[in-house]
């Protein structure tokens, strides 16, 4: 048996040699790592510089900062590469004219998407685990501990599905490569900066209120829209009390412990929205489908009107 051909279809095995075989991603990988690299020789001399604030030594408290400030810089990374790799691969089939031809293989529509899902977050998940020798020079101080790692690089892949399911999506939608591109940088800007700055927004209007009134409940609502934001949701993987920060208003017990924490709210949430893109973008590949059924219904719409009557002819036996 030749697990080989049932593990990769031909248009995942396409895909992989066309986006791994390339010079432009070796220097990709490259510049990636590079950047990384040299943010994290930054991040270090600034932390362990006396003159600029620093002690001057390097002990837990300062990986963990380095640890946190790499995490994010990479997740920044992510929500900048990703629409980028994924927002044409439908779109750049059908400006090539090539989609008619891949739509009348027996792959089905489930396989196209999937396929071309799966084979442009490869290339993302091989710039994240490049970075994992950059790591490695936190756990040279301690501080962080190797599960923290494992989780947030699964955090990663997560963010990296949503943002992929979202471009697919968009780029199934539309037929230029440059709209569905940019359609999907908006929406990750929505989600990136927009729930944030709406999390601002609500609790400087929520803090009002409970200063002029007598009743302040001990945990406010406006911690759910804090869980919608990845950077949320990131911090409290790092620092667990961070969730009942998030939902505990003024003169809440810290005691208690949040309605949910915001990762896990974050999960459940967009896992729903990523089901839904990939449904959405499996239906909209094939518009044949749909030209077919009205050619269907117009044809019984004539049929009808033939007989004078409304009615359908029926065949005499």
């Amino acid at each position: 048996m030749n697990w080989r051909s049932i593990l990769i279809n031909p248009v995942l095995d396409k895909e992989f040699r066309l986006r791994m075989r390339t010079p432009r991603s070796a220097i990709s990988l490259l510049t990636y790592v590079l950047v990384m690299g040299l943010l994290a020789m930054g991040i270090i001399y600034v932390l362990t510089s006396g003159g600029m604030g620093g002690s001057g030594r390097f002990d837990p408290t300062i990986s963990r900062l380095i640890f946190y400030a790499l995490s994010f810089a990479q997740l920044v990374m992510i929500a900048f590469m990703t629409p980028a790799l994924t927002a044409g691969v439908i779109s750049g089939e059908r400006e090539k004219q090539t989609l008619s031809m891949l739509l009348t293989t027996q792959q089905s529509s489930a396989t196209i998407i999937l396929s071309k899902l799966l084979s442009s977050l490869s290339f993302m998940t091989l710039l994240i685990v490049a970075t994992i020798p950059v790591y490695c020079i936190v756990f040279l101080y301690g501080g962080v501990s190797p599960k923290q790692l494992v989780v947030v690089f699964l955090f990663y892949l997560f963010i990296m599905l949503l943002l992929g399911s979202i471009g697919i999506f968009f780029s199934t939608l539309f037929k230029r490569t440059i709209i569905a591109v940019i359609v999907t940088y908006g929406v990750g800007l929505v989600i990136f900066l927009g729930t944030g700055l709406i999390y601002l927004f609500a609790m400087a209007m929520t803090q009002m209120n409970y200063n002029s009134s007598v009743n302040t409940p001990e945990f406010s609502w406006i911690g759910y829209i804090l869980g919608l934001n990845p950077g949320g949701a990131l911090i409290s993987i790092f620092e667990p009390s961070f969730s009942k920060t998030a939902f505990m208003s003024r003169g809440g017990n810290m005691g208690t412990s949040a309605p949910i924490e915001l990762w896990l709210e974050f999960i459940i949430v967009y896992s729903i929205v990523i089901v839904l893109m990939l449904w959405l973008a499996i239906r909209y590949i094939r518009p044949v489908r749909r030209r077919s059924k009205d050619s269907d219904m117009m044809e019984e719409s004539y049929s009808g009107e033939g007989t004078g009557n409304g009615e359908k002819m029926e065949p005499q036996q």
